[in-house]
């Protein structure tokens, strides 16, 4: 019997979809692979009609140099082709590398059994932590998938960017839901901006529009999930929690779009004007057949029925500071976890910094994971030693105190020798390189441990030290993963004072959230001493690093002139250092590393 595809909107009944926002490993093949068809077998279960995954969900993403691998290719190729035979009474739109006479960034519409239409990604971002133009070409056709009675337009990430783009096209020509697939990396404030976008676009072009995102750590970058789903008149139907993976269930009134559109011409209008082509992008339209719908003896369509729309769980989401807190938290995990660690270790001073890295891993693996070791000097004081064992036992962490005084008089008198010829005279005045000594002894110990026993170690610098190089080459930066490195200071009490907020009482001591920083490596040091408060410096930092100001335009800003170009000329000199940082997780919209690219060999001071 044939299948007639009836239009669901001409019988007013719901089109069921499931976004599946799931965590995936880059170069994980199989494993990707088994957890997409887990979450095909969970969406038809609750009689999906459709289910979408994130972009290059087979490959993980971001993938990098791994394209020019052409076993990687083919083995994500034969990966699609177990997915596509999953997808039995139900479709599935998957993000996967499609190889032709270049490679694309490709999402795939299965059903049956088989690959029906293939989506090629027409906008590749290039900016920030983007490289796609390295590996992908661009794609140039749409398509429209008519799959049980709705017409499905489907596209990839920074497509659904543009206002006149891909969605524009596949809705002129007749789209009445559009499902856009992504891996978008989190930063703060991103969600709300990526929010309105989506309803602007839902409500411009009259469609119900799904976004589905990744979720996740992968190297620096957080994925968010917070998939959404938006009526044609932009308004918001449905939203999935932040940073965690979840199967998202809707069913879609297309008929409310189908009456719409009878009632408003301007898209026949538009059409008309602009053809069927637009900005060189052609729209194919395909039926994909399908035994949903039953041609009975009289004439009538019966459709098999659908269990109960399971019952929506209100979404998980956080606060401005929040959001930051809990994306360090799976950031944390996932690094460790995915590059086969199971227990960190890290340096535990009694300052914030390191407090607040501490509190982070316990809350991403576990106080069984965590070690936290204290290495006092001669410079430590009291207070210091004692907040670090306080916060240690609040978070049941295993606590080791390790005091770096005897080899630090040793290295010392090892070096004496080569200083007297050098100087021609004995000196025994303190100086920079006493100070570093005594970061490179701690960062020596905590390598020592982790070689020993297999322990990842954590470094616990943030953004405005990284930014200014206020942090020791092979000392205090010495470590496999930087949780807090674009952290501003300002934000490091704030995230602090909110992890103690969580817990309801003082989990970090009140004395290291208020107690002046100092890296303690000279009698009565205090940072304020080589820089400004930070309440200050952050400000230019960000100006400087995140926004591009210019000298001038910061000074404009109302920051004293001297002080700026101090800060700038700090910046712009301890960029070999940043080069030799461990990565770390990327919260601000630039991060140092994958974001922010200067050159070290560098005589521009504007």
């Amino acid at each position: 019997m044939p299948n007639l595809n009836v239009p669901a909107a001409l019988e007013s009944r719901p089109f069921r979809l499931a976004l599946a926002q799931i965590n995936t490993t880059v170069g994980d093949l199989e494993g990707n692979t088994a957890r997409i068809i887990e979450y095909i077998e969970r969406a038809r279960a609750v009689g999906a009609d459709l289910v979408a995954f994130p972009e290059l969900a087979i490959t993980g993403y971001p993938p990098e140099d791994l394209l020019f691998k052409p076993s990687f290719i083919a083995d994500n190729l034969r990966c699609l082709e177990r997915v596509a035979a999953a997808a039995v009474d139900i479709a599935v739109i998957v993000g996967y590398v499609d190889a032709r006479d270049d490679l694309y960034n490709a999402a795939a519409f299965v059903a049956n059994g088989k690959v029906a239409a293939i989506y090629h990604k027409m906008y590749l971002p290039n900016y920030g932590v983007f490289d796609e133009d390295r590996y992908f070409q661009a794609g140039r056709k749409a398509h429209i998938c008519y799959w049980r009675g709705v017409s499905i337009g489907f596209n990839v990430c920074e497509d659904i960017w543009f206002a006149s783009g891909p969605t524009e096209a596949q809705s002129y020509n007749g789209a009445h839901l559009i499902v856009n697939i992504n891996a978008s990396p989190y930063h703060r404030g991103k969600g709300d901006w990526r929010e309105k976008m989506l309803a602007t676009r839902a409500s411009d072009n009259g469609v119900v529009l799904a976004y589905v995102n990744l979720v996740g750590g992968q190297d620096e970058l957080v994925f968010d999930g917070n998939s959404l789903i938006f009526d044609g008149r932009g308004e918001k139907l449905a939203e999935a929690s932040q940073f965690v993976e979840q199967l998202l269930v809707q069913d879609l009134d297309m008929g409310a779009v189908f009456r719409a559109r009878l009632h408003d011409p301007r898209q026949r209008k538009e059409k008309l004007m602009r053809g069927e082509l637009l900005e060189g992008m052609s729209v194919e339209s395909i039926d994909v057949p399908d035994d949903y719908e039953i041609l009975g003896a009289d004439g009538s369509i019966s459709h098999d029925p659908k269990p109960p729309l399971p019952s929506p769980q209100p979404p998980v989401l956080y606060d401005a500071i929040g959001e930051v807190y809990t994306a360090l938290v799976l950031g944390t995990r996932d690094y460790v976890r995915k590059n086969g660690f199971s227990r960190i270790v890290l340096g535990l001073s009694g300052g914030i910094d390191s407090a607040l890295v501490a509190a982070i891993a316990t809350d991403a693996l576990g106080a069984e994971n965590v070690t936290v070791v204290s290495m006092p000097s001669q410079f430590s004081s009291e207070h210091s030693k004692s907040d670090a064992a306080l916060l240690a036992a609040n978070f049941g962490l295993q606590y080791l105190t390790v005091p770096i005084e005897k080899p630090y008089i040793a290295t010392i008198k090892t070096v004496a020798p080569v200083e007297n010829e050098i100087r021609k005279h004995s000196s025994s005045q303190f100086s920079l390189a006493e100070e570093n000594l005594q970061a490179r002894i701690r960062g020596n110990i905590l390598m020592t441990l982790s070689n020993k026993y297999g322990w990842l170690v954590l470094t616990t610098g943030n953004k405005s030290e990284m930014a200014t190089g206020y942090s020791t080459l092979y000392g205090d930066m010495a470590g496999g993963f930087a949780v807090i490195k674009d952290v501003a200071k300002t934000l490091v009490f704030q995230l602090c004072e909110y992890r103690n907020l969580l817990a309801g009482h003082e989990l970090i001591p009140h004395a290291i959230i208020t107690k002046p920083p100092s890296a303690e490596l000279r009698p009565d040091q205090f940072d304020t001493d080589s820089l400004p408060p930070y309440a200050t410096l952050d400000p230019i930092l960000q100006a400087y690093v995140e926004d591009d100001r210019s000298p001038a335009e910061i000074e404009a800003m109302g920051f004293d002139p001297e002080l700026v170009r101090r800060i700038i000329r700090l910046v712009d000199r301890t960029e070999y250092k940043r080069r030799q940082a461990p990565p770390g997780i990327k919260i601000t919209p630039r991060a140092f590393g994958r974001d922010r690219r200067l050159p070290i060999t560098n005589g521009y001071r504007g």
